[in-house]
C-alpha cells in the first residue's frame, strides 16, 4: 500500500496534508469500504470502455482489469490495508492498483471524477439492496400465504380499536399482510426501475471532453441507460431517499405485524405460540417466554425512519451539483438496509415457525357480541327493517345479553321477541361465528371460499 503519510490526491495545491481533525472529518473509508465490489465493478467497466474508444491501450486496460481483480480478492480475503489518509474507497483502490500495475493505474481515472464514481457505486449498492429486499419480501409473503392456507376457515375475532368487532378467519388476517407487503414489493420494483440510470461519465459535473461511450458503461453495469444530465447525475440522491422511503413504510408494516404477535403470544390472548428460535426466557422468572424478536422488529422503524429524515435534511439545502455534505448519505442508508433486511428475515422465520391456537382463536371469536352486525343485517334482510332501527334493536338485545351475562346466541327466542315480536328462530342461523364468516362472500371478504381463492391467486403469483 502507499505510504499513509502521503496525500498525493491533493496534487500541488496544498503544501501540507490535512491535520488529524481534518482527516477524521473528511475520511469516509470507515464506512464506504462496503462499496468495494461496486467500485471495482464500475472501474472495470470504465477501463473496458476506455480501451474500446481508444482512449487507453488494450494492454493498459488488461492490466487495469487484472489489478482490479487482485484488489477485490485482497479486500474479500481481508488482507487489504485500508488507509484513512486516502479518504475513501475510490482512492484506496486506486492507490493499491498503482502499487500492483504502475503507470497504467494513473490512466484509469481518465474521463471520470470521484463525483460520478461515487454516484455510480452508491446506485449499484442500493440496487443490490433493492434486489435483496425483493427476495426477502417474497419469502415473507410465501410464509404468510402458507399460514393462510392452513387456517382458511379458522375463526378468530376481527378488531377495530382493539375491541372485538366481527368474526374473521385466520387466513383472512394473514392475507391482509400479504397485500400490505405486496405494496412494499411494488415500491421496491418501482424504485429500482426509476433509479436504473448510470451516472458514470458525468465526471465532476459537466461531462468530459474525452470521446467516452456512456451507453457501453451503462450496459456493462446493468443500467437501462446513462443519466441524461451531468449536473443531476452527480447530485441526485433520490434513489437513496426512495429506498429509505420504501424501507420506512415496509418497516412500519413489519412493526404492525410484530405488535400483533406480541399481543397474540401473551398469556391473556394465547392466539399464537412462537417458536423457541425467536423467543427468549427471563433471567428471574422461569415461566416467561418473551417475544423478543417481534419486539426488536417493532423497534426497527425508529432507526429506519430516522435515516430517512436525516438524509432528507442533508439534501434539502444543497445547491447543484456535488457538495461534501453528500458524504453523509451512505451511513444512513447502510444502517437502514441492514436493519430492514434483518427485520424481514426475522419476521419470515417467526411467521413460518409460529403455531396458531385454533381453539383460543375460536373461543375469542365467539365472545364480545361479535355477531351483532350479523343480527342487524338479518333484521334488515328478513324483516325489511331500516338499518338504523335494526341497529337500535340489536343494541337492545346486546344490552339484554350483557345483563344476563351471556352472548347473543345464548338468548332465548322469547328474550329476543320481547324486544321485537317479529324475530323468528331463523335468526339463530346467523348468530354462530362460523355462519357469520361463511356469509361474508363479497370479493375480498373473510369467507373461507374467498380466502382460498386469494391463497390460490397468490401462490400462482409468488410461484
Amino acid at each position: 500500500m502507499a505510504d499513509s503519510s502521503s496525500n498525493a490526491m491533493w496534487g500541488g495545491r496544498f503544501a501540507d496534508g490535512p491535520d488529524a481533525i481534518m482527516e477524521a472529518i473528511n475520511a469516509s473509508i470507515g464506512f464506504d469500504r462496503r462499496m468495494a465490489a461496486q467500485d471495482i465493478a464500475g472501474s472495470k467497466a470504465h477501463a473496458a470502455m476506455l480501451a474500446s474508444t481508444g482512449i487507453v491501450s488494450d494492454s493498459d486496460a488488461a492490466a487495469m482489469k487484472e489489478g482490479l481483480l487482485t484488489v477485490l480478492s485482497e479486500i474479500e480475503d481481508g488482507s487489504f490495508a485500508f488507509s484513512a489518509a486516502l479518504e475513501d474507497i475510490h482512492m484506496n483502490v486506486e492507490a493499491r492498483l498503482k502499487e500492483l500495475i504502475g503507470a497504467p493505474a494513473g490512466r484509469l481515472h481518465t474521463g471520470r471524477s470521484r463525483n460520478d464514481q461515487v454516484a455510480t457505486d452508491f446506485r449499484l449498492w442500493v440496487r443490490d439492496q433493492l434486489d435483496a429486499a425483493d427476495a426477502a419480501l417474497i419469502a415473507l409473503m410465501r410464509a404468510l400465504v402458507s399460514q393462510a392456507e392452513a387456517g382458511a376457515d379458522w375463526v378468530m375475532p376481527g378488531f377495530t380499536h382493539l375491541q372485538t368487532a366481527q368474526p374473521v378467519t385466520w387466513g383472512h388476517h394473514m392475507m391482509a399482510y400479504v397485500e400490505m407487503l405486496n405494496r412494499d414489493l411494488g415500491r421496491v420494483r418501482d424504485a429500482r426501475a426509476r433509479m436504473n440510470e448510470c451516472p458514470l461519465g458525468a465526471a465532476a459535473l459537466a461531462g468530459t471532453s474525452f470521446p467516452i461511450d456512456r451507453d457501453m458503461t451503462a450496459a456493462e453495469l446493468g443500467f437501462d441507460r446513462p443519466c441524461a444530465n451531468s449536473l443531476d447525475a452527480v447530485s441526485d440522491r433520490d434513489f437513496a431517499l426512495e429506498f429509505l422511503g420504501m424501507a420506512s413504510i415496509c418497516a412500519m408494516h413489519l412493526s404492525r405485524l410484530a405488535e400483533e404477535l406480541v399481543i397474540w403470544s401473551s398469556a391473556q390472548f394465547r392466539f399464537v405460540t412462537l417458536s423457541d428460535r425467536f423467543s427468549t426466557g427471563s433471567s428471574i422468572m422461569p415461566q416467561k417466554k418473551n417475544p423478543d424478536a417481534a419486539e426488536l422488529i417493532r423497534s426497527k422503524i425508529g432507526r429506519i425512519f430516522g435515516a430517512n429524515v436525516a438524509l432528507t435534511l442533508v439534501m434539502k439545502g444543497l445547491p447543484l451539483a456535488y457538495s461534501k455534505d453528500m458524504q453523509e448519505d451512505k451511513e444512513q442508508v447502510f444502517d437502514a438496509a441492514d436493519n430492514l433486511m434483518l427485520a424481514l428475515a426475522a419476521m419470515e422465520g417467526m411467521v413460518r415457525d409460529m403455531s396458531a391456537n385454533r381453539a383460543a382463536l375460536e373461543a375469542a371469536a365467539s365472545a364480545g357480541f361479535s355477531t351483532a352486525t350479523d343480527l342487524a343485517d338479518w333484521l334488515v334482510r328478513v324483516l325489511d327493517m331500516p338499518f338504523r332501527e335494526a341497529h337500535h334493536v340489536t343494541g337492545a338485545l346486546v344490552a339484554m345479553a350483557e345483563g344476563k351475562g351471556c352472548d347473543l346466541p345464548d338468548l332465548s327466542l322469547g328474550d329476543m321477541q320481547s324486544v321485537h315480536g317479529d324475530i323468528s328462530a331463523e335468526v339463530f342461523d346467523v348468530l354462530g361465528v362460523h355462519n357469520s364468516v361463511a356469509s361474508r362472500t363479497s370479493y375480498g371478504g373473510t369467507a373461507p371460499e374467498q380466502v382460498r381463492r386469494q391463497v390460490q391467486r397468490w401462490q400462482e403469483i409468488l410461484g
